[in-house]
């Protein structure tokens, strides 16, 4: 692994940055101090609008974006897309997205609550130089859940079927295949595409049940979709084999993280050497990929089998309930 003990950059960044913001003054301080100090030449802030129903969000959405655009205190060429109205997650952040890569090639995005190491801007700058036409990458990710014990090389990163979304990097060329409804998704499915993604049942079995459920509009997101485009495109992804992102976001105000006891929350940060260390062959590491969705899931055989059983008795009890009605 090519971790180092501190991190002083040889050069001056150059790839622009989306900073996805929202209601969090907090987090949003020590996110954007580490921008500050990467001090990327092009910087592009996006906020969704405060909701309707929630009452004082629309001061808090305010701080928020006041505090950042008062705070910009080196030479970068700024754009904002500040929402007058709630569009929520799935299209707030996926249009925010758009926007950036209509405005640029490549870039990096973070949102409010993913806090980098700073060698992580620097990571992404390489490896979206080093792979633009190379149409196999398509994502470049700043987390990692890999332990010591489980490396067994020096490389630097490693390549992976799993989308990391907190901190990441890519590309206008692959973004442009997004489609936040996933309409290809019944083909994918019919034609069991996900066992040319992943080899191991539940896996298999995790991602259909999540994309149906993107598919039918009960899940509003946007991250399941652009992992279902860069599997639908044949692409794989770049995970560090050090962690670069602490997600410090988990708690109540959080969309999708409240669990603030989760061993994801507040995961300790680590600067990486930036003489990289490449892999020598374009290959999905599936034993890395294995202990990395166990960590984030701690999906089991045990666990999926209940739940089947669960949902089989709903299902039959259902039916003879609106009969007797």
């Amino acid at each position: 692994m090519s971790e180092a003990t501190i991190f002083i950059p040889t050069r001056t960044l150059k790839t622009a940055v989306l900073f996805l913001v929202f209601n969090r003054l907090d987090t949003t301080k020590q996110v954007f101090e580490a921008i500050r100090q990467a001090k990327p030449p092009r910087l592009y802030v996006a906020a969704d609008g405060a909701r309707a129903n929630k009452e004082g969000e629309t001061d808090k959405v305010q701080v928020v974006r006041d505090y950042i655009m008062q705070n910009i205190d080196w030479k970068c060429e700024v754009k904002t897309l500040f929402r007058e109205e709630n569009l929520g997650c799935k299209y707030a952040v996926s249009g925010a997205i758009t926007w950036f890569f209509e405005n640029e090639e490549q870039g990096i995005i973070l949102e409010d609550d993913c806090l980098p190491s700073q060698s992580f801007f620097w990571f992404c700058e390489e490896l979206l130089e080093r792979h633009k036409d190379d149409m196999r990458i398509w994502h470049i990710g700043g987390a990692s859940t890999l332990t010591n014990d489980i490396v067994i090389n020096n490389d630097s990163y490693y390549f992976s079927n799993l989308n990391h979304i907190w901190g990441w990097a890519g590309w206008s060329n692959r973004w442009s295949k997004y489609d936040s409804n996933i309409s290809q998704f019944p083909e994918f499915k019919d034609k069991n595409y996900i066992k040319d993604v992943f080899k191991e049942f539940l896996l298999q079995k995790f991602w259909i049940n999540n994309l149906q459920n993107v598919y039918l509009k009960k899940i509003d997101t946007w991250d399941f979709q652009w992992c279902f485009t860069v599997w639908i495109n044949r692409g794989v992804s770049i995970t560090p084999t050090i962690n670069m992102i602490s997600n410090i976001g988990f708690g109540e105000d959080a969309t999708h993280t409240a669990n603030v006891d989760s061993k994801m929350s507040n995961m300790l940060k680590k600067e990486m050497s930036l003489s990289l260390i490449h892999p020598s062959v374009i290959m999905i590491n599936t034993e890395y990929d294995s202990f990395n969705f166990n960590y984030l899931y701690n999906l089991s055989y045990l666990r999926y089998f209940r739940n089947r059983t669960i949902q089989l008795v709903r299902n039959i009890i259902k039916p003879k309930s609106s009969k007797n009605d």
